[in-house]
């Protein structure tokens, strides 16, 4: 049974390393491009460091605690956002970034792992005695996650919002919440979005008189799918790329902010064809067995909390291949474990941790530790 385990384990971790090892030579390659990813490599190298040092760490406690104080967590990570709107930094038109002198951190992924902590939590109740006490809870979860969306919005990061109601959607499809209310949020929000593309295409001038000129041109700007210097030059870069290549210093054409929203096609830069199908392949190998490893999951926060990180993981690897071919919206979305970041990369180690975390008797614990 042991070695059967081991065997379905190496299922992850090959591909997953393969994804680390492919980042770390587009990084190195990142360096001849221009001077300001010249030390991606290193800091690179760094997160994937610290990342491995937390689940090391997350195997020898339980991490059932993080759920009774994701509470505690959840509004510590509002602070934060509410700090990086008063002294962040700007890095191209967003304030999101904490400036910690030595690295940058983005407050807004950090909510993406708070927020799936807290609703995991809070949507493990049992039962609800009737229909008003669902309508208090949603209404609740509602502002949960209306709270940081907004001050999202401010810096502003629409990724991380469509995130944010990911994990929320999924929290609650997994909730003892009925189901019959998922018809009517649907509804609402279908009719919302209906009411809203009627009047971008048909009502210009009164959808701006509602929305405001600034936020109509961000709209504007993200439904403009498949233009700009960006995703033309993407377009070139993995159209012209033979098969199979490997390139480190010849840097071909450029693509801008390519070690992060771009790493797809800069991976043809380096690697060819090839490489891009390495990087599908080995996403869906951990796909397939994160699914089947969540599905076996007893402890129902812990259940919730991956099928939280499985949404938010699967539909990053779909957006930011699609941004790359010109087939979605340019709302930076990394691809995760491959893209450049150290915040986003943590974060996805974070929930890997505590997923892979397994329950220790304290003794154990304190055992293991006295060995170290």
């Amino acid at each position: 049974m042991k070695a059967k385990n081991i065997l379905k384990s190496f299922i992850f971790w090959i591909p997953f390393l393969t994804l680390l090892t492919v980042s770390l030579f587009i990084m190195y390659h990142a360096r001849y491009i221009t001077e300001t990813y010249a030390h991606h490599f290193e800091r690179q190298i760094l997160w994937f460091g610290i990342g491995f040092f937390l689940i090391f760490i997350f195997q020898l406690f339980s991490t059932q605690k993080l759920f009774s104080i994701s509470l505690f967590l959840y509004l510590i990570n509002l602070l934060l956002l509410i700090l990086v709107l008063i002294i962040g930094t700007n890095v191209n038109g967003s304030k999101a970034w904490i400036d910690l002198k030595y690295f940058s951190f983005q407050p807004s992924e950090l909510m993406k792992l708070s927020l799936a902590l807290f609703l995991a939590h809070v949507c493990t109740r049992k039962k609800f005695a009737n229909w008003k006490e669902e309508i208090i809870f949603l209404f609740f979860v509602f502002l949960i996650v209306l709270i940081p969306s907004i001050l999202v919005f401010l810096e502003p990061d629409t990724g991380a919002i469509l995130f944010y109601f990911l994990i929320t959607f999924v929290c609650l499809w997994n909730s003892p919440l009925r189901k019959r209310w998922f018809f009517l949020i649907f509804t609402i929000l279908l009719s919302t979005l209906g009411t809203f593309f009627y009047l971008y295409l048909f009502q210009k001038d009164l959808l701006i008189s509602f929305i405001g000129t600034s936020f109509f041109y961000r709209v504007d700007r993200l439904l403009n799918i498949g233009s700009g210097m960006q995703i033309e030059n993407a377009l070139i870069a993995i159209g012209s790329a033979p098969f199979i290549q490997f390139h480190l210093r010849e840097t071909g054409i450029y693509i801008p902010e390519a070690p992060t929203d771009f790493v797809f096609a800069l991976c043809s830069n380096v690697f060819g064809i090839f490489g891009n199908l390495i990087l599908i392949f080995s996403f869906f190998l951990i796909d397939c067995y994160l699914i089947h490893y969540v599905k076996n999951i007893k402890n129902s926060s812990k259940k919730i909390f991956s099928y939280a990180f499985l949404s938010i993981f699967i539909t990053s690897q779909f957006i930011s291949i699609a941004m790359n071919l010109g087939l979605f919206p340019i709302i930076g979305i990394p691809l995760p474990f491959v893209s450049y970041g150290g915040s986003s990369t943590i974060v996805l180690f974070f929930f890997l941790a505590i997923i892979f975390s397994k329950k220790r008797k304290k003794n154990k614990s304190m055992k293991i530790l006295t060995i170290l």
